[in-house]
């Protein structure tokens, strides 16, 4: 089994599994440690603290970014353009073993579909740049990202196909989170992005326009729209959209045992090499899915049996499919199944422990 150590964010706050790139970071890490590999998470909080067990993870440890000791580990898994510029900026470029996987893939140039423009774009494509000279694998959620990769930086060696993924043991329904108001439920539950510079603003304001618009629609029908995570509030219409915050990994399960419907919206007509993780999670608590169509992992909706998808920014024939989705009897323990046997963390760790066995014994 190998030594591994894996690298996202620099931050100095406590690790807590509420952003969706944190959760992925701990939760592959994790599913490493249960093949039986020492998983070691670095993260940026001060470098005399002593390790302690990862949120969620009793089997991984949590270490300091500065001062690693890199050459310890017999491969370093690097999560995002942060997580590979983290690497690079506390010491560790060099290693001979990196697995760098990127959750966007960016052009040389603005790309339609890909929500990253002008200044920033330009930075995620030289971190690129760097990953393709140096990474001896490049893990990429989808084929365009992996074709565009290719493209971009003129290798096709060592890109590994890795979708995202869901739990295979979730915590049982609890207290209802929801306000009591005796209306069916939808929620979007994840990411909505905000106005800085170094968030996606653009893709913040597609989002919470249809956000706004759809619980408008679905007021008027009856039914309540809640969104639940981490961005910027002030841009949703409280008359339209209940938000209730952002919660933690484990507390976001009743948000979904408890709503009537899962809700995906798009930033754009299409998303050219991101894929929805809320899809996954969703169709693993047993939710019925409404999801606008254009990302790359749309299949899952229609191979699970549980959802709708339909045209992007046809916000009426989105409420509908959402009031006939709380009226429709599911089958729920099929979409359930289906998960299980294809998109748990444990099927997306397993590309990562064949190759490390087949390197490290």
């Amino acid at each position: 089994m190998a030594r591994i150590v894996t690298v996202y964010a620099p931050s100095r706050r406590e690790l807590k599994p509420v952003e969706m790139g944190i959760i992925r970071w701990l939760r592959i890490s994790a599913a490493l440690a249960e093949f039986g590999h020492d998983v070691d998470v670095a993260s940026g909080r001060r470098p005399w603290r002593r390790p302690t067990a990862a949120p969620g993870a009793p089997r991984v440890r949590v270490v300091p970014l500065l001062g690693a000791r890199w050459s310890r580990y017999d491969a370093v898994k690097t999560l995002f353009h942060r997580g590979y510029e983290s690497l690079r900026r506390y010491g560790g470029g060099r290693h001979p073993w990196v697995i760098a996987k990127l959750g966007s893939v960016v052009s040389d140039r603005d790309t339609e579909g890909i929500f990253f423009y002008g200044r920033q774009r330009e930075r995620l494509f030289r971190i690129q740049e760097a990953i393709a000279r140096s990474a001896r694998h490049v893990t990429l959620l989808t084929e365009a990202a992996r074709t565009l990769f290719a493209e971009a930086h003129d290798r096709t060696d060592g890109l590994l196909l890795v979708p995202g993924a869901a739990e295979e043991q979730i915590p049982p329904p609890g207290p209802d989170p929801y306000p009591r108001d005796g209306r069916p439920r939808v929620v979007f539950l994840g990411n909505f992005y905000s106005e800085h510079p170094r968030s996606q603003p653009e893709a913040h304001h597609t989002i919470t326009s249809k956000l706004n618009a759809l619980g408008r629609k679905l007021a008027a029908r009856g039914v309540s729209l809640f969104v639940v995570g981490p961005g910027q509030a002030s841009s949703l219409d409280p008359q339209a959209v209940g938000y209730l915050g952002a919660v933690s990994y484990e507390e976001s399960w009743q948000y979904m045992h408890h709503a009537d419907v899962g809700l995906v919206v798009s930033a754009g007509d299409f998303m050219h090499n991101n894929e929805s993780t809320k899809v996954y999670y969703y169709l693993r608590g047993g939710l019925p899915v409404v999801s606008e169509s254009g990302f790359p992992n749309d299949p899952v909706v229609d191979e699970s049996g549980l959802g709708f998808r339909v045209e992007p920014g046809r916000i009426d024939l989105l409420a509908e499919r959402v009031v006939e989705a709380v009226e429709k009897t599911w089958d729920r323990e099929k979409a359930v199944d289906y998960i299980l046997e294809h998109h748990t963390w444990r099927c997306r760790a397993a590309v990562y422990h064949e190759l490390l066995n087949e390197a490290f014994g």
